[in-house]
């Protein structure tokens, strides 16, 4: 029955052709088929998955596509992307290609250089690692995260495909060990850092190496208008020129149309094609809260998140310690995770969670980055992020698995401060981009519309909702922004805007809301603002509910902030309403839970049994419990019962 495969020509000697029928093909029920003719189309080619210490790295996979300069066709062929497809059932597990993947691995097979920006966990490795297969030759992945690096070279070797990375964590003999297997052409895929790409013996190993293609991983990175913008990326243009018959792959998750332009000129892309997936990733739940009680309002959200996997991100090493041990001593399996930590116990703990060992890590923003855990269920921003790319990536790392995800960001304005603070200590040319990116994080903290809206249009995507997955959204379903629940607060608006004029437009929210309160603190009194004729008319209504105004008084541009000091200026739409020209309608905002779009219903008990089981294969395999099945799967296995036995 595997005559079909014996008589094929990529599998030349009988080593391979036993390694062939040793992959378990067997096709039952199939006549013997002559050499030059075809199986059956729903017969999946069979792909070899070989130990990486053994055998040489194209066996079994479907041919080689030619050089870069003897291809003179424009257009992938259809050969081409039908082994693609087989690659990605038989290799990666997946039926289907997810949103523009096809599109961008179909260019790369046309050799043609490429920039695809594509969500976290849009599924943007596999643009680059399923070509890799088909090309006869080396693909180099330059990425500044070491941790991705490791978990994915981990999953590639899991899969049978040969791959390794160099960088500063491996010693000295793996290092050389590493540099003769690419050196030998054992290597499909190569990855390393910046700083190791641009060594000389690096580059001597590329010149002895049939460099087929260049993937630039986090491409942002090299553009001084992005939000982690490193120096180093800025010398791989002439890597590019040194290599020039490597088709390149420059891949990013966020880029506004700005830094989209950038990389493209400082890569030289001239004639590169550019594919720029959505950046609604819509199982993910959006809401944000004043933060008041920072410890009450974690442990409230994780009631909602028993036994499931989450981040909770801090900004200091000092409030990442603290909260961890404080959720610990309330039962809470939480762990923390930050630069300060040795390296064994920040790896260890990487691995715990990574495992599903424990539930929680409470992180810096050094947690995270190449971090493929597609099972995490939430991410809490304790602290508000720096820049809204930050937030917009960190969120991005929850509900890999297609599943909803819920992401609560707590607000708070001496968080603003304390950016603005770092922000000002900084380089003056980096000022007001910096500043410009934390007041986007704001007006989007501070709407009362859609949360996509204000987060899609930073990235240049026009966003119209409601999107029923954010707090603001689900409000409206649930009939707290319907016609009747529009407030017209004119003049409670009048009254705080007046109150800002006449106070010299040079205090913030709290202070003004203290005023209108009728408040004897010292604050008030020594300025003699007590004396106002605004002074304690506005207790009518709550200090709280005072200040959720004073938000949506902002981000609906009535007033604006100073980033520095807090302090509040009307703007020409605030002194329309003074003026009585305008009115002010308002929207409630009361926090409600409402049932989601997209939850499966489900066998709990039964599904918790597959999550143990799945754990028990994965410390078997040695991986993590994603590797063996992911949520998602165990969702549907928990659904949909089987119907015979």
């Amino acid at each position: 029955s595997l005559a079909h495969w014996w008589a094929r020509p990529e599998f030349p000697d009988d080593e391979l052709r036993c390694y062939v029928q040793l992959s378990g093909w067997f096709l039952d029920g199939v006549a013997e088929t002559p050499a030059a003719a075809t199986l059956p189309a729903s017969t999946p080619a069979p792909v070899v998955l070989l130990s990486p210490a053994s055998t040489p790295p194209s066996a079994g996979l479907p041919p080689v596509l030619p050089n870069r300069e003897s291809v003179e066709s424009t257009t992938a062929g259809l050969d081409d992307m039908a082994a693609a497809r087989r690659l990605l059932k038989t290799v990666f597990g997946h039926d289907d290609f997810w949103p523009n993947q096809a599109e961008v691995i179909e260019n790369v097979l046309r050799r043609r250089d490429t920039l695809a920006v594509m969500p976290t966990g849009g599924g943007k490795s596999v643009c680059y690692q399923l070509p890799a297969l088909l090309f006869d030759g080396l693909t180099l992945v330059v990425s500044p995260l070491i941790a991705l690096m490791q978990d994915q070279v981990d999953q590639l070797r899991a899969l049978g495909v040969t791959a390794a990375f160099l960088n500063s964590t491996l010693d000295y003999r793996d290092y050389v060990t590493t540099m003769q297997e690419a050196r030998d052409g054992q290597l499909k895929l190569l990855y390393t850092s910046p700083e190791t790409l641009l060594r000389p013996e690096t580059l001597r190993l590329l010149d002895d190496s049939r460099l087929a293609s260049l993937v630039i991983d986090e491409a942002h990175c090299i553009s001084q208008w992005g939000h982690d913008f490193r120096p180093e990326y800025r010398q791989l243009l002439d890597v590019r020129r040194r290599y020039p018959d490597a088709v390149c792959i420059a891949l990013t998750a966020t880029a506004t149309p700005r830094v989209q332009r950038d990389i493209q000129e400082s890569l030289g892309f001239d004639d590169a094609d550019v594919f720029v997936a959505s950046f609604n990733r819509r199982n993910l739940q959006l809401a944000v809260q004043p933060r008041s009680n920072g410890l009450g309002q974690t442990l409230a959200f994780l009631q909602d998140h028993r036994d499931q996997s989450g981040i909770i991100y801090c900004s200091t090493r000092d409030q990442v310690d603290s909260l961890a041990l404080e959720l610990a001593e309330r039962g809470w399996p939480a762990f923390p995770y930050h630069a300060g930590l040795d390296d064994r116990t920040r790896q260890e703990n990487q691995r715990r969670f990574v495992h599903d060992d424990v539930a929680i890590i409470v992180a810096t923003i050094a947690f995270g980055m190449g971090i493929n855990k597609s099972n995490v269920r939430f991410v809490l921003h304790y602290n508000l992020p720096k820049n809204i790319e930050s937030y917009y990536q960190e969120i991005g790392r929850s509900g890999r698995d297609g599943l909803p995800a819920d992401c609560l960001l707590l607000f708070s304005q001496a968080d603003v401060r304390t950016i603005m603070y770092f922000i000002n200590e900084g380089a003056a040319h980096e000022q007001r981009g910096r500043s410009a990116r934390l007041q986007a994080l704001i007006r989007y903290a501070q709407s009362g519309q859609c949360r996509r809206e204000p987060l899609l249009a930073y990235f240049g995507e026009t966003f119209r909702g409601p999107c029923d997955a954010c707090d603001n959204c689900r409000k409206a379903v649930a009939g707290e922004h319907s016609d009747a629940a529009q407030l017209d607060v004119t003049e409670q608006a009048r009254l705080f805007l007046t109150c800002v004029r006449d106070t010299g437009q040079m205090f913030g929210a709290v202070h003004i809301v203290d005023i209108l309160w009728g408040s004897q603190n010292k604050r008030v009194l020594n300025r003699r603002h007590d004396r106002l004729p605004m002074y304690g008319a506005g207790k009518e209504m709550s200090k709280r509910d005072w200040r959720r105004l004073a938000n949506e008084f902002i981000s609906q541009g009535l007033l604006e902030q100073d980033m520095q000091h807090g302090s509040l200026r009307v703007t020409p739409k605030g002194q329309a309403v003074l003026d009585g020209q305008q009115v002010f309608v308002a929207q409630e905002a009361v926090p409600i839970r409402v049932d989601r779009p997209g939850d499966l219903i489900h066998d709990t008990a039964l599904f918790e049994h597959l999550r143990a089981l799945r754990r028990g294969l994965a410390e078997e395999a040695g991986v993590p419990p994603y590797v063996i099945f992911s949520d998602r799967t165990l969702v549907e296995m928990a659904t949909w019962f089987p119907q015979s036995r």
